[in-house]
């Protein structure tokens, strides 16, 4: 029997992101759920158009409690070891996954471009101009609008101009800089010396948010080499945009074949 998957997404995106995923999954028998972030939820267009009141004051703990309680629901609410979902999660949503698998709710982890924990970094200056550019500290609690440009430039820089617009018309919002500052707290620090199930880090060779060798640093951070796995695989020519942009298919169809491989792991 197929398992449950649930589909966490990143900053500046909302469930929208996934539809792609979320119908080839289906259509391979899956049970798929994709829930929105606090004021995330609706048509990205309306979101950037008419920003919730309260998005500048998210915090990283707001979307941890949510995602979580949606985790725990996707399992069925049930603490048996068997019924706990994979969770595959983009950029800070790769985060997430990596903070569920700690806590021991998920079955498998697929964090794709996923923001590092504790701290991590990396020379790449694209990086840090990302970085310092959402989590500005004189910027306050004002929310990080994102522009077409701005899309185009950080998240999609593999697309051409055309195809970066209508990838924001469509899947683009704006967001909390208070997300991206959590995730460089204590709320972003995970022990990756604890025994975990297994984990596939994604990355796209051309991303500018979070540069592939962040992602592999992050992958070889985890010790644990006796009852836990961690798989790393980098995509050439793949942006942030990895899970929408031409070629996600590829990117899918890898996730559902190390998934088809290792669901039936032991959960610890």
């Amino acid at each position: 029997m197929k398992k449950n998957i649930v589909f966490i997404h990143g900053m500046f995106q909302n469930p929208k992101s996934w539809e792609k995923w979320i119908a080839y999954f289906s259509e391979r028998g899956y049970n798929c759920t994709a829930p929105a972030w606090p004021d995330h939820a609706g048509e990205p267009s309306q979101l950037r158009s008419n920003p919730p009141s309260g998005l500048g004051d998210l915090m990283l703990d707001d979307v941890i409690a949510a995602m979580e309680t949606a985790v725990i629901a996707a399992g069925g609410n049930n603490p048996d070891v068997n019924e706990k979902p994979i969770i595959a999660g983009h950029s800070v949503g790769g985060l997430l996954t990596q903070i569920f698998v700690s806590r021991n709710l998920a079955s498998l982890g697929v964090p794709v471009s996923s923001v590092a924990p504790n701290m991590m970094m990396t020379l790449d200056w694209p990086f840090f101009k990302n970085v310092s550019a959402i989590a500005n500290p004189f910027k306050g609690d004002e929310p990080f609008f994102q522009t077409p440009e701005s899309f185009h430039e950080s998240f999609c820089n593999t697309l051409d101009e055309a195809s970066a617009k209508v990838a924001f018309e469509q899947f683009a919002t704006h967001d909390s800089r208070n997300v991206l500052r959590g995730c460089l707290g204590p709320s972003g620090h995970i022990d990756l010396d604890m025994p975990h199930v297994p984990l596939l880090f994604v990355s796209g060779k051309e991303d500018q948010i979070v540069p592939t060798e962040l992602v592999e640093k992050n992958s070889k951070a985890y010790t644990d080499d006796v009852s836990g796995l961690t798989s790393y695989k980098e995509f050439e020519g793949r942006s942030h945009y990895i899970c929408g942009e031409p070629g996600w298919e590829e990117v899918a169809s890898y996730v559902y074949n190390w998934v088809e491989t290792h669901q039936e792991h032991v959960v610890l």
